[in-house]
């Protein structure tokens, strides 16, 4: 295995999107996190309008049906946020009470680059939760362009590629 290539030791999960939140909101699928130790959920989305701010939300399951979903709480996330966010060079660290949602109160009028991440254990694994989704809220009726990745990292075995978590 060569070191350093992201196809051999991380798996990158499409959640859902790039779609308009406006329409419906974003719902990704339950990933699994039992062949990895971590996971980075990458949020990115584009301007929309003031007032009309997603709200983000992480849930824990039991399956990749969603099986007993319940909160998962963080109280860190990294953002980037902007009209134009190629001029954010740095993330901005926030912290914030514990609670499995967040939402930016400019985050209707920006560009937003936020990850949020979790190590498995962080999960309730010793009833048997090991999966992880998230959902972003439908902000409004003005047009919002957004997607998530999950990029899952730490894998319990190495394989190439790396492995499933679907």
């Amino acid at each position: 295995m060569s070191k350093g290539r992201i196809a051999e030791e991380q798996q990158i999960v499409l959640a859902d999107g790039p779609l308009d939140l406006a329409v419906a909101g974003l719902t990704g699928d339950f990933v699994s996190l039992a062949q990895f130790n971590h996971i980075a959920i990458v949020y990115q989305a584009g301007v929309g309008l003031a007032d009309q701010d997603p709200t983000i939300t992480i849930e824990q399951a039991t399956s990749n049906a969603g099986a007993g979903a319940k909160a998962l709480t963080f109280t860190e996330l990294y953002q980037k946020e902007a009209v134009d966010i190629t001029t954010v060079g740095q993330f901005t660290k926030i912290t914030q009470a514990a609670s499995n949602t967040y939402q930016s109160t400019s985050g209707g009028e920006s560009e937003q680059l936020i990850i949020i991440e979790f190590d498995a254990a962080e999960l309730d694994v010793d009833n048997g939760f090991d999966h992880i989704n998230v959902a972003v809220s439908d902000p409004g009726a003005t047009v919002k362009l957004a997607s998530v990745l999950y990029v899952l990292t730490e894998p319990s075995y190495a394989e190439e590629p790396a492995l499933s978590a679907l």
